[in-house]
């Protein structure tokens, strides 16, 4: 998810401050990589530049705060990019396969780094259970989403593992 997008989204919701924007960021998409402030003022910057949101100024107590609000050219943006389905992943390139076909061009233990990532992989399928058990229907929903990939990163290494030897030879014969 593009924070551009995630923050019009919240706007289109109600106009905010950037601290509110920042939170409600953190809260519903953040789940361990909160956003940076910088971050949330630079893209706001951005999209008042490109004519997305306005922001007005607000006196208070401190300093003028702005409110930023969404324009039309905004809404319409969120509304082109919630109709996209999102690109089909995983690509045929991925690292896990990189660095098997690595392992066994140098003469390494193929076969230990798919168990090391198998192990790393169960790791943290625990940690995950862990966050549904005690977390909000978000948290649970973002973990199932999690750890549906890593089973599916499972299968692979199972797969592969099987195939390993024919894998060797063919990388060895190149």
């Amino acid at each position: 998810m593009t924070v551009p997008l995630a923050l019009l989204g919240l706007l289109e919701r109600e106009p905010s401050h950037g601290y509110d924007l920042k939170r409600d960021y953190d809260a519903f998409f953040g789940r361990g990589r909160p956003l940076p402030f910088g971050q949330v003022y630079s893209t706001l910057g951005r999209l008042a530049r490109d004519g997305k949101v306005t922001g007005q100024s607000e006196p208070g107590d401190g300093p003028d705060r702005k409110r930023y609000a969404i324009t039309p050219l905004g809404r319409q943006e969120v509304a082109t990019w919630l109709a996209e389905p999102v690109a089909a992943e995983p690509y045929l390139q991925t690292v896990l396969f990189t660095k098997v076909v690595l392992a066994l061009m140098l003469g390494r233990d193929a076969a230990g780094y798919l168990d090391a990532q198998r192990a790393t992989h169960m790791r943290r399928m625990r940690e995950l259970t862990e966050v549904k058990r005690g977390g909000s229907l978000t948290d649970a929903l973002l973990a199932d989403h999690a750890m549906f990939h890593l089973e599916a990163d499972l299968r692979w290494i199972d797969v592969t593992q099987a195939r390993l030897g024919a894998l060797a030879e063919m990388v060895r014969a190149s």
